[in-house]
C-alpha cells in the first residue's frame, strides 16, 4: 500500500511545544504481496526547521522500485526558535521500533532495516547510528526493542557542530545559546565506534550549504572506528540533489505531506495562538508552496547548470542499491539492477 499513514506516538507521549496539532507520523511505500522485504526508513532534510518533500516521495518511490518497502518519516522541526533538542532523535528511534515491532505487519525483515537521510535529514540517521543507545522509549515494550538501524545512507549530511557546521541546522536543533556539551553531543564525527551499522556516504564538493567536510570528517570516523563505510564526492553539483532525476530538476516532488507540520502552524499563527501576527500564515504558505502555487526556482540557464552536475551525481542511487546488496546480503541482483522483475 502507498500512502498509509502511521502516526508514531500516541496520546499523552508527545509534547513539543512547536508542534500546533502535529504528531510526528510515517507514510509507507509498501508492496501489495506477502513477500518479506528489506525495509528503508527516509528523514528530509530542511535544516531541522522543515522536512523537504523534495527528499520524500522521490526517493521512496526509487528504492521502492528497487524491492524495498519504504517509509517516509515526517519528524519534528523547528519553525519559531522552539529549540528541538533530542526529540527528532526520539521521533525516529521510535518510527525504527514500530517497524521492527510490527515487522510482519509492514512485510520487512527486521534485521535488514536502511535508514536514508538527506542533509539534516542525514544528520538525524547519522545521530541514531551513533546515539541508538541513549534513546529511551515511554513505552516499555518499544524500549526493549533496538533502534539501531542495519545499514545507513547519508545524503550530503550535515555532520559536526565545529568548524564546518551548517549553523542554521544547530540552532533549530539546540536553540541560541547551546552549551558546549549539547553541541558535542551533537557533533556526530566525535561519537562513531565500532557498534555503528555501515553507512554509505555522499556529497558535492561545490555544496555551500553544508560543506564536503561534513562526510569526509564522519568518513574518517568510520575509517578509525572500523565501520564498514562507503564514501563518494562528486565534482560538481549543489545542495539538496535528492535523486537527481528530471522528476527532481521539474520539482515533480509529489504531496507535500512532510509540510503537516508547517501547514498546522500556519493554521494557529492565523488563529492567534502564536507570538507571529496572523499576517504571517500567508507568507509561511506562500514560502512552501503549501497556498497552491508553485514557485519557478531555477531560470532556463540554471536548470543547465544543474543538469551538468546531476548527471554525475545521479548515479548515488546505483551505487547506493549496490552496496546496501553487499552490506545486507541481499539475493537480489534484478531489483539492485534497474528495478524489478516484469
Amino acid at each position: 500500500m502507498i500512502g498509509e499513514k502511521i502516526q508514531i506516538w500516541r496520546d499523552g507521549e508527545y509534547n513539543y511545544p512547536g508542534a500546533y496539532g502535529f504528531v510526528p507520523f510515517m507514510v509507507s511505500y509498501v508492496h501489495e504481496d506477502e513477500e518479506i522485504r528489506p525495509g528503508m526508513l527516509i528523514a528530509p532534510g530542511g535544516a531541522y526547521r522543515y522536512a523537504s518533500p523534495s527528499e520524500a516521495h522521490l526517493p521512496a518511490m526509487e528504492f521502492y522500485r528497487a524491492g524495498y518497502n519504504v517509509f517516509v518519516l515526517a519528524y519534528t522541526v523547528n519553525y519559531l526558535e522552539e529549540p528541538l533538542k533530542t526529540q527528532p532523535l526520539s521521533d525516529i528511534a521510535r518510527a525504527v521500533r514500530i517497524l521492527r515491532r510490527h515487522s510482519g505487519r509492514c512485510h520487512i525483515d527486521p534485521g535488514r532495516l536502511v535508514v536514508c537521510g538527506f542533509s539534516a535529514g542525514g544528520h538525524l540517521c547519522a545521530s541514531l547510528c551513533v546515539h541508538h543507545k541513549d534513546i529511551r522509549d515511554p513505552d516499555a515494550v518499544y524500549d526493549a526493542i533496538t533502534a539501531r538501524p542495519d545499514a545507513a545512507l547519508l545524503c550530503y549530511p550535515v555532520i559536526t557542530s565545529g568548524e564546518y557546521a551548517n549553523q542554521e541546522s544547530f540552532r533549530a536543533l539546540c536553540g541560541e545559546q547551546p552549551d558546549a556539551a549539547e553541541l558535542e553531543y551533537m557533533s556526530l564525527e566525535k561519537h562513531v565506534t565500532e557498534d555503528m551499522p555501515p553507512c554509505f556516504l555522499w556529497q558535492t564538493v561545490t555544496d555551500t550549504s553544508v560543506p564536503v567536510e561534513n562526510s569526509c570528517l564522519f568518513a574518517r570516523a568510520c575509517r578509525e572506528a572500523k565501520v564498514p563505510f562507503a564514501h563518494h564526492v562528486f565534482s560538481g553539483g549543489r545542495h539538496g540533489m535528492s535523486v537527481a532525476t528530471e522528476e527532481w530538476l521539474e520539482r515533480d516532488y509529489g504531496q507535500p505531506y512532510t509540510l503537516e507540520q508547517i501547514r498546522l502552524l500556519a493554521e494557529a499563527v492565523r488563529a492567534g495562538r502564536t507570538s507571529l501576527p496572523a499576517e504571517a500564515a500567508e507568507e509561511i504558505l506562500r514560502e512552501h508552496e503549501l497556498d497552491g502555487t508553485k514557485k519557478q526556482k531555477w531560470s532556463p540557464a540554471e536548470k543547465e547548470e544543474i543538469r551538468a552536475g546531476m548527471y554525475e551525481v545521479t548515479c548515488w542511487r546505483e551505487l547506493a542499491k549496490c552496496w546496501l546488496a553487499r552490506m545486507l546480503d541481499l539475493d537480489m541482483p534484478s531489483k539492485v539492477y534497474g528495478g524489478e522483475k516484469e
